[in-house]
């Protein structure tokens, strides 16, 4: 299954893990969402968000752009 990809590329903190929750708050449990952010400052506020809500997430960094993976947990 292809995540679902939430391009938050040129956007300020904290429009990133805005655009997240929304996304997470209709996503059925273990679905798994991409955000592609720009702004360093969502390299610390997207795994905050995640760890506060048990969400499992994984970071890679290429070319000045963050891919997170974000996995919903059954729990949020």
């Amino acid at each position: 299954m292809e995540p679902d990809i939430i391009d938050a590329r040129g956007l300020k903190c904290p429009l990133p893990v805005l655009k997240l929750e929304k996304r997470l708050a209709t996503a059925q449990p273990g679905t798994i969402l991409t955000v592609l952010a720009t702004d360093p400052m969502a390299r610390i506020d997207i795994p905050l968000h995640c760890r506060q809500n048990g969400h499992d997430y994984a970071l890679e960094e290429a070319d000045g752009v963050f891919r997170f993976t974000i996995t919903r947990s059954s729990e949020a």
